[in-house]
């Protein structure tokens, strides 16, 4: 069986599918040899003419270039520089418009030429066979040459990849699309350059077989090649039958050699090598003459065109440059400009675009020439298309899926192997331009792909630093081990210790020591007591004696009786809290019943004290000490300070009015600070009754005359006291300050006066009332009544001086909880007690001695008992009647006093059951005062 290459010899051709037969209209330009297009005025470079990478710029604005001199340079394969194509200055590097079917700008370089066209210094190999083929590859790199067939792959990139892998190298130049003539000219006028390039190329590739491919239509560009080809160049010239798109680079090499490129390949992969024939002529400009690439070929055709032809265009030449020599008439209903011929070529947006390394013709149609695509219709899946295309697609699927963006499809239905022919929009009757979709396609997945191989390449540079983080830490690690084992190796081998143990072990003696000779800190309170206690355990063993533990037992006593005046203050308050929430809208507060109490009473010792004014002479009160009174009504030590504060004011207020002189004795104050121990409040009490009983037995040696009056005892109430110490002081302090206020009383009283017999106060009976509301209302109309009685012993008196004694304000036990306010408001009564008794001194004359039997204790420890303050309160009334009645037999004649209205106090206040048990034995106590009163008054008093 022959091989591939003696059957190309034979003269074999093979075929490709599809393929098309259009109007040729090369006769336009091929007629006229080669011309020279001049040197503009300004030339626009694009960086980036061919496939691959850009060069960095080497120059500046305002340099001035020679023709020749390279602008960019790449160390890559895939990047080729770009040349000055005459001398000038650069005057600008900025974006415009580049010859592409985007019509979008790219970067360039725009040079003013001198029209000089002055050459720099060329670098030349006319003897290139004696070169090295990598330094030639080089050479050409350097020169920028890429593909001038129209795709633009860089040339040494592709010689690169062939050596030593082909065996075939074909020369393109079948120049198949229509209206272009470049490679045709080009052969006619050059052919001894092109040959002289292709033995270049042979030298470098070292092929078996070179062939020149070359369509039937070009008669004489092939008498020209044979006429410059010699037997021992091993060249052949195939001749191929003229059907587009034969000069594609895959179909080509199918049509001479039989081998189909696979798909996404190139032709290398094969064994062939494929160079166009400007590419050819390039390389042997590059490599004879040291000439860079620098000006092209440009066929100029269209009817457009009065002067039609092929010329040498200088690459960056602005297109409105040649429109304008070569005497361009647009059509003035349709002008177009289009690149390239009328299958490939895509239309310009302006005239104002370079001519760059991949422009071989500039065609200019006019309507009646070359017809406009009117609209789009819809396919009719005729099929031409398939039948048409040279790669073997399905046109028809694949626009479908461009139109739709359906890129993945487009990718499984070989997008990529389309060449954009125009062959299937060429023979579509439904003038659909498919070549427009697939060109868009294309450019999406190739942006797509060029995200993804970015995204590709951040992640092994983010792995890549991963693992050399991890491998210097693992390295770190690996050192610091080591350096720590060496360093115990070393100690040990030079019989020390390691640093870091020897260390916490000094520390730790350190803390030892000092735990040891520290000695613990006690507080001096403690260390007294302790002291204290040994003393005495010491002189109770030294006399043989029971130790005495009285003062442990003290303050165990005191700490419980702390804990238990918190509970109650807690339960107390909650109490309050829960009262105030139940209260109706009608009843006021336990302040202002608070208020109101103490209001009344500051107004019955007010009129107490201007009948006292009145009297000339008065006897004298042998107070027996007063049965004390139980007021258990508050367990806060605080209340209980404030209590024995208002009962050592008044002790001292009653001693003052009963002393005759100035130069009596002064009452001693007590210690006020009874509010936390129980044992100095009872203390307190003792001293104030004993100066009380004191006081009385002073104003009674001074009497001259003592009548008796007989006072029946009121009736007993339950006596019952509390067994706390400091219910029992407050209880005494109130006794004691109602015993004094009896005593002013009887001392307001007249000079003679009948004896009354004062007749028991009938009991009552003791369940009667359950509702505290109730028991309220009737201790506030008990102390209205009281005060009632007052004022009609105060009117007796014949002669009465005014005396405006201001009223001191009594302090309710039951409101405070600060004890610093308490001992303000004690202060205050003192006061206002010392300034009513020097008012009293100085009107009295004369006291008769009164002998007032002492009064039956009356227990108010009825606080959490509804019903005894019920009692309580109807036994207050019938006692205020019955003082009331014996009041007015006693007066013959009463002048009229106009006593001071008593402020009304609201009876609907009360809701707490202790406050309302106060406020009825108070009642109580100021009712038998009244009684006594309207006793006093009988000649004769005997004392029981």
């Amino acid at each position: 069986m022959l091989s591939i290459i003696e059957q190309i010899k034979q003269g074999k051709l093979w075929d490709f599918h599809g393929g098309i037969h259009p109007a040729e209209n090369k006769a336009l330009s091929s007629k006229q040899a080669i011309k020279a297009a001049g040197i503009p005025q300004e030339l626009i470079l694009p960086l980036k003419q061919h496939i691959g990478s850009r060069g960095d710029i080497i120059v500046n604005i305002g340099d001035y270039v020679l023709k020749g001199q390279p602008l960019t340079q790449g160390d890559i394969a895939m990047c080729v520089p770009i040349h000055a194509p005459s001398s000038g200055t650069i005057t600008a590097i900025e974006q415009r418009t580049t010859a592409h079917p985007s019509g979008l700008t790219d970067l360039c370089i725009v040079i003013a030429t001198d029209n000089q066209d002055t050459w720099c210094h060329a670098t030349q190999y006319p003897d290139y066979q004696d070169r090295d083929p990598a330094e030639l590859i080089e050479a050409i790199r350097l020169a920028g040459i890429a593909g001038l067939g129209g795709a633009g792959f860089p040339t040494a990139r592709k010689l690169q990849g062939g050596l030593g892998n082909v065996d075939i190298l074909i020369i393109n130049a079948a120049e198949c699309e229509p209206y272009i003539t470049a490679d045709d000219r080009l052969m006619q006028d050059y052919a001894d350059e092109v040959i002289e390039g292709i033995r270049i190329l042979r030298h470098i590739i070292s092929p078996k077989l070179t062939l020149i491919g070359i369509e039937d239509n070009k008669p004489d560009a092939i008498k020209a090649l044979e006429a410059c080809v010699n037997e021992d160049d091993n060249i052949i010239i195939r001749v191929i039958p003229t059907k587009y798109p034969s000069g594609s680079s895959k179909q080509l090499v199918k049509l001479l050699t039989g081998r189909e490129v696979p798909s996404q390949a190139r032709s290398t992969s094969i064994g062939v090598i494929m160079q166009n024939v400007g590419t050819a002529f390039a390389i042997k400009r590059a490599i004879v003459n040291g000439e860079p690439l620098i000006e092209r070929v440009v066929t100029l055709t269209g009817e457009a065109f009065k002067q039609r032809g092929n010329v040498f265009a200088l690459l960056g030449t602005p297109i409105a440059y040649l429109l304008e020599k070569f005497d361009y008439k647009a059509d003035k209903k349709y002008p177009r400009v289009i690149i390239g011929g009328s299958l490939m070529g895509f239309t310009l947006p302006h005239a104002n675009v370079p001519i760059t390394k991949i422009t071989n013709c500039i065609l200019t149609p006019k309507r009646k020439e070359l017809p406009l695509h009117t609209y789009e219709m819809a396919c009719i899946r005729c099929s031409a298309c398939a039948d048409a295309c040279p790669a073997s697609l399905l046109p028809q699927q694949l626009q479908w899926y461009a139109k739709d963006k359906n890129y993945d499809k487009c990718e499984e239905y070989n997008l990529s192997d389309c060449i954009e022919c125009g062959a299937c929009a060429y023979v579509c009757p439904s003038e659909i331009p498919l070549v427009q979709y697939y060109r868009q396609a294309k450019a999406e997945i190739w942006e797509r792909k060029q995200d993804e191989m970015s995204a590709e390449r951040a992640r092994q540079r983010f792995e890549a630093k991963q693992q050399r983080m991890d491998r210097d830490k693992a390295e770190r690690e690996n050192r610091f081990a080591k350096a720590a084992t060496d360093r115990r190796q070393h100690m040990a081998t030079a019989g020390g210790d390691d640093a870091v143990a020897a260390a916490i072990a000094r520390v730790k003696a350190k803390q030892a020591a000092a735990t040891n000779t520290a000695t613990p800190t006690i507080k001096p309170a403690v260390a007294a007591a302790i002291a204290k206690a040994k003393a005495k355990q010491a002189a109770s063993v030294s006399e043989e004696a029971i130790p005495d533990n009285s003062e442990m037992a003290a303050l165990r006593k005191q700490r419980k009786l702390q804990a238990r005046e918190q509970k109650a203050a807690k339960h107390a308050e909650l109490m309050q809290q829960q009262t105030v929430t139940e209260q109706p809208p009608e009843q006021a507060s336990d302040k202002k019943d608070a208020v109101a109490a103490a209001v009344a009473r500051a107004k019955a010792r007010k009129a107490a004290q201007q009948a006292q004014s009145s009297t000339e002479t008065q006897p004298t009160v042998d107070a027996e000490p007063t049965t004390e009174v139980n007021t258990d009504v508050s367990v806060d030590p605080k209340k209980a300070a404030v209590a024995a504060a208002i009962a050592r004011a008044k002790a001292r207020k009653a001693a003052q009015q009963q002393q005759p002189t100035a130069a009596t004795e002064p009452t001693a104050e007590v210690n006020s600070d009874v509010a936390n121990d129980p044992k100095k409040s009872a203390v307190a009490a003792a001293v104030a009754r004993a100066k009380a009983r004191k006081a009385a037995q002073q104003a009674q040696s001074t009497t001259e005359t003592q009548p008796a009056v007989d006072a029946k005892p009121a009736t007993e109430l339950d006596t019952d006291v509390s067994v706390d110490p400091k219910k029992a002081a407050v209880a005494a302090a109130v006794a004691r300050a109602k015993a004094r206020k009896a005593a002013q009383q009887a001392q307001s009283t007249t000079e003679t006066q009948p004896a009354v017999d004062a007749e028991p106060t009938t009991e009552v009976d003791t369940n009667v009332a359950v509702d505290p509301k109730k028991a309220a209302v009737a201790a506030a109309v008990a102390r209205a009544k009281a005060r009632k009685a007052a004022q009609q012993a105060q009117s007796t008196t014949e002669t009465q001086p005014a005396v405006d004694a201001e009223p001191t304000t009594e302090v309710d036990t039951n409101v405070s909880v600060d004890p610093k306010k308490a001992a303000v408001a004690a202060a205050v009564a003192r006061a206002k007690a010392r300034k009513a008794a020097q008012q009293a001194q100085s009107t009295t004359e004369t006291q008769p001695a009164v002998d007032a039997e002492p009064t039956t204790e009356v227990n108010t420890n009825v606080a959490v008992d509804p019903k005894k303050a019920a009692v309580a309160a109807a036994v207050a009334r019938a006692k205020a009647r019955k003082a009331a009645q014996q009041a007015q037999s006693s007066t013959e004649t009463q002048p009229a006093v106009d006593a001071k209205p008593t402020t009304e106090v609201d009876t609907d206040v009360a809701v707490d059951p202790k406050k309302a048990a106060v406020a009825a034995a108070v009642a109580r106590a100021k009712a038998r005062k009244a009684a006594q009163q309207a006793n006093k008054v009988q000649p004769n008093i005997e004392e029981e």
